[in-house]
């Protein structure tokens, strides 16, 4: 996993993160919502709500934004329609596994979007279960190797129930069952270590390589869904390598 860390942060560091803040702040709210609407609007009590609150505020959400993402969770605002959590599946070229979370307030629109996207590009719209099986939804954390003492980490990870930690150099990545995040955040925080990355996804349980050229056009399919307003997230079982991260690098 750790060659999508490394794209995540190259895509940061062109400026194609801060170049779509508003869309990211809509994306946050609405995670902020389906999580109050779920659990209640208390973050001490409700841990997905925590988790959403904490991600708002590390890309400087403002505090009234995620005060009405609440309230519009909880129903104390009426403000916008409802929304629905929809996981779509299908496949980029060279028969890469995409698994597609989508919230959104109109099903069919997101459908349409998700479908048009992946026929322009070479891709297919999968039907329910088609990709779902290659996939496990699994706790995960990603941090920076840098300054960071490994063995404090593994032993912080390994005591809050994780079940593989992996170091390449640059980051440290934290994979666990969903049912102990809370309590490896817990053992995080203990320590003073802030994730780059936390979050509940879909990890393939096998991955596909392909060359330099063949992952670029993947990865295109993919930042295209990601462009989608509905769209939250998207996994996918494509291996990214060293080679291809040097040649997304230098595109």
């Amino acid at each position: 996993m750790s060659g999508h860390s490394k794209w995540s942060t190259i895509k940061r560091k062109k400026g194609a993160m801060d170049a779509k803040r508003g869309k990211i702040f809509t994306r946050l709210a609405r995670e902020i919502t389906v999580a109050a609407r779920e659990g209640g609007g208390d973050p001490e009590i409700n841990f997905r709500l925590r988790l959403a609150i904490d991600k708002a505020k590390s890309e400087n959400m403002p505090k009234e934004n995620i005060e009405r993402a609440i309230k519009r969770g909880t129903g104390e605002s009426k403000e916008g329609a409802d929304l629905e959590e929809i996981m779509y599946e299908g496949y980029a070229p060279h028969g890469v596994a995409l698994m597609i979370e989508v919230v959104t307030d109109n099903r069919n629109r997101a459908v349409a979007d998700v479908r048009h996207v992946l026929s322009r590009y070479g891709g297919s719209l999968g039907e329910g279960g088609s990709v779902a099986w290659q996939f496990n939804r699994t706790a995960y954390f990603a941090l920076s190797a840098e300054g960071m003492d490994f063995d404090e980490v593994f032993m912080a990870a390994v005591d809050g129930g994780a079940e593989d930690v992996t170091e390449d150099g640059e980051t440290i990545e934290i994979f666990a069952p969903v049912e102990a995040f809370k309590s490896i955040s817990d053992q995080l925080q203990a320590i003073g270590v802030q994730p780059q990355e936390a979050g509940l996804r879909m990890i393939p349980s096998h991955e596909v390589s392909l060359g330099p050229e063949e992952t670029l056009k993947v990865m295109r399919v993919i930042e295209a869904l990601e462009d989608l307003d509905d769209v939250q997230n998207v996994y996918s079982n494509l291996h990214i390598s060293e080679e291809a991260l040097a040649h997304l690098e230098a595109v």
